[in-house]
């Protein structure tokens, strides 16, 4: 019976669980990538087909290896990715990432810092959907699904959103020509990610507000995201001027601007979250 009740206590540790979590869920990004590769490989599908599925295919694997794992492993509905409020978690989030990353870019243009040189064919926007639909998902799901939800249950909304942000802009000063100030941007975004998902308990709405963040940057306004790479866009853009407010090669992240949108976005969304309260106390603090 003592045995029993360590084994317990192990099993329910937020580190074993985010262990666990992760040992499920990274072999499933890895693998499906691979068996997705090989098989539309087959196919006489053009290159942008094949990523749009590949990344479908991956997108819809780490959904449900997410589902499975925590159905399982907690006992309970795995209400994060619940179908009720669906469009409207889309619609919120993606409207927040488009319209932060436009004013980011407006900036730019009102420095005198980006100009439009081209408008391509819509097709040229499936590149940069897939891949950044399929990074959407798969970060979310590993930071704020596994990370800061586990966290959040025994540390509280507070200390489990800086750590997750910090830890989510660590993860991307790997990337090339990431900056002091693009990890702070990178950072901020992380904070506010996880304050919307504390608003909307819920994985639908940060990764649509990730999603359109990201593909508003590369897939519409031309620009280099976090470092990467530049992909086909809807438009073609010169970009230049001081790097404080382009970016530089790390692309529009990496901008002063950038950081003050997201930061007052983040505010205003943890307000509204505390308010509400949404907001999970310490385990310290429960009793």
């Amino acid at each position: 019976m003592e045995t029993l009740t360590v084994k317990q206590k192990i099993f329910s540790s937020p580190i074993t669980k985010i262990i666990l979590a992760l040992l499920v869920f990274m072999p499933v990004v890895i693998i499906g990538q691979q068996v997705a590769v090989k098989l539309l490989a087959l196919t006489p599908l053009e290159k942008d087909y094949r990523n749009l599925l590949k990344g479908l295919f991956v997108s819809t694997a780490c959904i449900f290896s997410y589902i499975i794992f925590f159905k399982k492993y907690d006992q309970r509905a795995v209400t994060e990715f619940a179908s009720t409020g669906l469009a409207k978690n889309l619609i919120i989030g993606a409207l927040i990432g488009f319209v932060l990353q436009s004013l980011t870019v407006v900036v730019m243009y009102l420095n005198g810092s980006y100009s439009i040189t081209a408008v391509n064919p819509i097709s040229f926007i499936l590149i940069p959907f897939a891949l950044m639909f399929t990074v959407a998902i798969i970060e979310e799901i590993l930071v704020r699904g596994i990370i800061f939800r586990i966290m959040e249950e025994k540390l509280g909304s507070y200390i489990a959103l800086a750590i997750s942000s910090f830890l989510f802009g660590i993860f991307h000063l790997a990337n090339p020509h990431s900056t002091l100030i693009s990890s702070i941007c990178i950072t901020t975004a992380g904070f506010l990610m996880g304050a919307v998902f504390i608003y909307s308990r819920n994985l639908w709405m940060p990764i649509a507000l990730h999603f359109a963040w990201n593909f508003t940057q590369s897939g519409i306004f031309g620009a280099i995201t976090s470092g990467n790479e530049k992909t086909k866009s809807l438009v073609e853009a010169q970009i230049q001027g001081p790097e404080l407010i382009t970016g530089g090669a790390f692309g529009p992240e990496g901008s002063i601007q950038a950081i003050v949108f997201l930061a007052l976005a983040t505010i205003l969304v943890l307000a509204v979250s505390h308010k509400g309260n949404k907001m999970v106390r310490p385990y310290w603090k429960k009793n």
